[in-house]
C-alpha cells in the first residue's frame, strides 16, 4: 500500500492549493480577487497582451478574463487600447493606481516565499527550483502524449 503522505504529485497538489488559498485570502482582505491580482501581474510583465492571450496563460474562457477586465478597469487600475495593427484587438495595459497593489503582491509573495522556504538551504532550494523546472519542462513537452487511463468494461 501506497503512503499517500509522501506521493510527490498528492504533495504538489496540496502545496499549490494551500498557497492559492493564502493568496486568496489577501487578496480578499484587499478587496479583490487572487485571480485580479493574477491578471496584474501578469500585466507588469507583458504590458499590452490581449484580453484572448490574457484568457489562454489563465486557462480561462475569453468572457470570464473580460469580466475580471471590466472590474479592474472600473478600478481605475487596466485601460484596454486599441491594437494599432488590428482594430478587433484591445490591447490590456496597467494605470499608475495599480502599483500599490502590485507593490503589495510583491511584497506579500516575499513573505510567503520566506516562509515556505524557512529552514531549508541554498543547496536544497536550489535543487528543488530545478526538479520544479525539470517537471514543468516534461510537462510542457511537445509531443507528450497524455497517458491513457484503461476504462474497465
Amino acid at each position: 500500500m501506497q503512503n499517500f503522505d509522501r506521493d510527490p504529485l498528492i504533495l504538489l497538489h496540496d502545496v499549490a492549493r494551500m498557497m492559492r488559498t493564502r493568496f486568496d485570502q489577501r487578496a480578499r482582505a484587499r478587496g479583490m480577487t487572487r485571480a485580479q491580482w493574477v491578471i496584474l501581474g501578469r500585466l507588469s510583465r507583458q504590458p499590452g497582451i490581449s484580453q484572448n492571450e490574457m484568457a489562454a496563460i489563465c486557462e480561462v474562457e475569453p468572457i470570464t478574463v473580460g469580466r475580471l477586465i471590466d472590474r479592474l478597469e472600473a478600478r481605475g487600475l487596466v485601460e484596454r487600447r486599441a491594437d494599432p495593427t488590428d482594430r478587433r484587438i484591445r490591447r490590456l495595459h496597467l494605470l499608475p493606481a495599480a502599483q500599490p497593489i502590485l507593490d503589495e503582491i510583491t511584497s506579500y509573495r516575499e513573505l510567503i516565499s520566506d516562509e515556505v522556504f524557512s529552514g531549508l538551504g541554498e543547496h536544497a532550494h536550489s535543487q528543488l527550483v530545478d526538479t520544479l523546472l525539470h517537471i514543468k519542462s516534461n510537462l510542457n513537452a511537445e509531443g507528450a502524449a497524455a497517458p491513457q487511463m484503461a476504462v474497465a468494461e
